[in-house]
């Protein structure tokens, strides 16, 4: 059963190669990147399973043991993640059959695609920090060729400061590595975590412990590092800004979490519940208030999402099972709506011929089901019940109050407050009021775009009917991630 912690990995890697043979036929890249994502889905809804029944798989490449080999770790948060990277993967694909055109497709639009998965999935399984390294330069030299994919103007200038930012976190990762690997003689993740519990998390552990916290709220867009999100994500076509809205920060959140609850949780008041809190409550704050100041559709879902991931930061900084399992359920939550509101921008600009809300209105009366698709959504990334949104953030917020975090938790409800009112008004000035766009406009059919919707829209509702299961499994994947001994036991056999 082990081999099959690689095949998340080697088979985009595969498919990815292939396609780039086939990069002038279109229809049959379109039906190898179909099949191929489905069953990746298929594949990672049965390794969540496997991990769920069985315990923690561990592949040792080449039979070297660990740390003295590499390893692949699939624990419950990794299969998680896969799981969740498979169902914006799959829908992002489908809608960009849609709207990608052949101009783009024929410059290895889904070659890059793949090997961008292959990036976040390897950045998931790695139990060697150095190979955590590898993986993200794969998903960031992907992510690079996708975010300027058509090369407008506009994508190349803003783009840049994307580039420029992880390749400054790129080279500070590689310093935080080689220094780490100094003081512990090790790279294995699991290893990290033993010595540095014999060492004492105490002067330059602790300040290895923020420089990773630099590198990877960098690349999660965290205060004040997330400048270059809001514009660089406005550029990209719906599909591939939906791909990265979605996914691409996660990665980074994820990676904070594996860390700070693998090997950095010796000295919680200081990195947990003193640096991470203050920056979850900056980022929340600032994220917001961008998003309220904006009048364009995607640039505001932009702004959230840099709020959002202070959620996510907020719950790791509580660092108790209950606010760690409400940031895996939030986790969850957002990149599954955050997917789905990104393709909803799609939808209405193929319609309307823009994302400036001031130029938009009555799409309500041409689009119902368009309309009131997204208000779901829109309510749901509030935090209005009974959706995901509410049930992801009250154990944060809960957990926050009870372990007498008094500011961060009313921060918290305000900055919800705040995003109920900009996504209200996307609402109001998109698909309220007058209708602005023209009757041959309002003719455009999109029945084929809300395809790839409708199941993450059904999945948020699922998600908070069905919030005491979901967050039952949350309450694991925290149990188990806040205890070291489970993750070192699996790799080490100890």
């Amino acid at each position: 059963m082990s081999n099959l912690v690689i095949l998340p990995i080697i088979i985009p890697f595969i498919i990815g190669a292939v396609l780039i043979i086939f990069a002038k036929h279109h229809r049959l890249q379109r039906v190898i990147s179909g099949f191929t994502a489905v069953g990746m889905l298929i594949l990672t809804i049965y390794l969540a399973f496997l991990v769920y029944q069985d315990g923690n798989i561990v592949l040792e490449a080449s039979n070297w043991p660990a740390p003295f080999g590499i390893v692949l770790v699939a624990d419950m948060l990794a299969t998680l993640m896969l799981l969740l990277t498979s169902i914006i993967s799959t829908a992002c694909l489908f809608f960009a059959f849609q709207t990608v055109s052949s101009d783009r497709e024929k410059f290895y639009f889904y070659p890059f695609f793949f090997f961008l998965i292959v990036g976040v999935n390897g950045a998931f399984l790695t139990g060697d920090i150095f190979n955590l390294f590898v993986f993200f330069e794969v998903m960031l030299l992907s992510s690079y060729a996708l975010i300027v994919h058509g090369g407008t103007k506009y994508q190349l200038r803003e783009s840049f400061k994307y580039v420029i930012i992880n390749v400054f976190a790129s080279a500070l990762f590689v310093v935080a590595v080689a220094w780490l690997y100094s003081v512990t003689g090790t790279l294995n993740m699991a290893h990290i975590s033993q010595r540095v519990a014999e060492l004492e998390q105490t002067g330059v552990i602790n300040v290895i412990a923020i420089l990773f916290f630099i590198v990877f709220a960098s690349k999660g867009a965290l205060f004040p590092l997330y400048f270059w999100l809001p514009r660089s994500y406005y550029g990209p076509p719906a599909a591939i800004a939906a791909l990265f809205g979605g996914l691409l920060t996660k990665v980074g959140i994820y990676a904070i979490i594996r860390v700070f609850t693998l090997i950095f949780y010796h000295e919680p008041t200081f990195t947990h519940k003193g640096i991470i809190v203050t920056i979850a409550g900056f980022t929340m704050v600032l994220g917001v208030l961008g998003a309220v100041s904006q009048f364009d559709f995607k640039r505001i879902l932009s702004y959230h999402i840099i709020s959002q991931v202070g959620y996510m930061v907020m719950g790791l900084g509580i660092f108790t099972p209950l606010a760690v399992a409400g940031a895996v359920y939030y986790i969850v939550h957002h990149m599954i709506v955050k997917t789905a509101l990104f393709l909803f921008a799609g939808a209405t600009e193929r319609i309307t011929g823009t994302t400036d809300l001031r130029k938009m209105g009555g799409l309500i009366k041409t689009h119902p089901v368009l309309a009131w698709l997204f208000f779901i959504s829109a309510i749901s990334l509030a935090g209005i019940p009974p959706f995901s949104g509410f049930f992801s953030k009250f154990p944060i917020i809960l957990a926050g109050f009870q372990e007498g975090q008094h500011v961060i938790s009313g921060i918290a409800l305000l900055v919800g407050l705040l995003t109920l009112f900009s996504m209200m008004k996307i609402f109001s000035y998109a698909f309220w009021g007058k209708q602005k766009h023209t009757s041959e406009q309002a003719k455009t059919p999109i029945g084929k775009l809300l395809l790839p919707i409708v199941p993450l829209v059904a999945l948020t509702i699922i998600l908070g009917i069905a919030a005491e299961p979901i967050f039952q499994y949350s309450l694991l994947v925290s149990e188990q991630i806040m205890d070291p001994s489970i993750y070192i036991e699996s790799v080490l056999k100890e």
